[in-house]
């Protein structure tokens, strides 16, 4: 179980990263989240350029931060995050069924816990569990 779980969420945070054109791992990677949420080549392409948006946004911030020399606390970087899954489920929302769109959010929620497990993400001072990971 737990090894089907670290492969979806990995599958994720690659499809997450897919940037046109995209390397083959980052095709690859495309491919398994289009075989686990069965989508359709058209919703393929179309998930792909949302993906691909959210990725630049994501990107954009972080070197805006870094221009500036600064470098956004924890609370910043989750309300962003937070700001960009909201756009991007509002985006897939006409793109994939119900039940797609509830499986690409089991996957998103997954990557968010096993990135900030895995990689801590410089989380809240004092190495606090965000309320929205506490059990």
């Amino acid at each position: 179980m737990k090894a089907t779980v670290f492969a979806l969420a990995a599958l994720w945070a690659g499809a997450l990263f897919a940037q046109a054109p995209a390397p083959p791992e980052h095709a690859a990677h495309l491919d398994r989240l289009a075989t686990l949420l069965d989508l359709t080549d058209a919703q393929k392409t179309q998930v792909e350029a949302v993906l691909q948006e959210e990725h630049a946004k994501i990107k954009a911030a972080h070197e805006q931060a870094k221009a500036a020399g600064t470098k956004p606390d924890w609370q910043q970087m989750q309300a962003l995050h937070q700001q960009l899954r909201q756009e991007t489920l509002q985006k897939l929302t006409p793109v994939l069924s119900e039940a797609q769109l509830k499986k690409f959010q089991t996957l998103q929620e997954m990557h968010g816990e096993m990135m900030h497990r895995h990689f801590g993400h410089g989380g809240p001072p004092g190495g606090a569990t965000p309320p929205a990971l506490q059990n």
